[in-house]
């Protein structure tokens, strides 16, 4: 594919920039099955809580250096000094609320797994075990969330997770293909379809 064929591609209206752009042609959407994965994205959709996608994104590689590649079991075992590290560190947010909550999360993400089986298991009957397929002609369409992200919100709530409210959880939801949000005009949305559909 030529240079002007990918700069010419019809993509959702968010992805114009440098980074927001391979995100959304690359990993937005697409379903997510493995487990460090799963502690990635809950962990930066709670620390994007108030803050741009384009923010998180720019901060990501350092988010899985520090947070060793997001493995949950390491981080369930965090200690005070291990979080005044993190907070000292300006390749992250620096926010003491969402650092505690990402040590709380991955504690409650392995007594998920030991309830489960894996945190992928549970994830997905929220869904009914299969992406949703939806198609918005415009982004003022899309909602901010939804039935199913209110149930998974208050579920995970309830097993003590933080920064879980059901707008971060709905853009979990399309981050990790549990809902295909790409508008319908976007070059994606027919990739993910057929994706969802094998």
């Amino acid at each position: 594919m030529t240079g002007s064929q990918q700069i010419n591609r019809v993509r959702c209206d968010w992805a114009k920039k440098e980074l927001n752009i391979p995100y959304h042609d690359e990993e937005w959407g697409v379903p997510v099955h493995d487990e460090q994965k799963w502690f990635e994205f809950l962990t930066l959709e709670g620390a994007q809580a108030g803050l741009s996608w384009d923010t998180i994104l720019r901060k990501r590689a350092r988010y899985r250096e520090v947070f060793d590649g997001f493995d949950p079991t390491k981080v369930a075992r965090y200690d005070k000094e291990k979080v005044r590290e993190l907070l000292r560190d300006a390749g992250i947010v620096r926010n003491r609320l969402k650092i505690h909550a990402t040590v709380g999360n991955a504690r409650a993400f392995l007594e998920v797994q030991k309830e489960f089986g894996t945190f992928d298991a549970y994830i997905w009957r929220f869904v009914g075990g299969q992406p949703k397929q939806n198609a918005w002609k415009t982004h003022k369409r899309v909602p901010a969330k939804t039935l199913e992200s209110d149930a998974l919100s208050k579920d995970l709530q309830e097993r003590g997770f933080r920064f879980v409210g059901s707008t971060i959880c709905y853009a979990l939801m399309q981050a990790t293909g549990m809902v295909n949000d790409h508008l319908f005009s976007c070059f994606r949305f027919a990739e993910l379809k057929k994706w969802n559909s094998r």
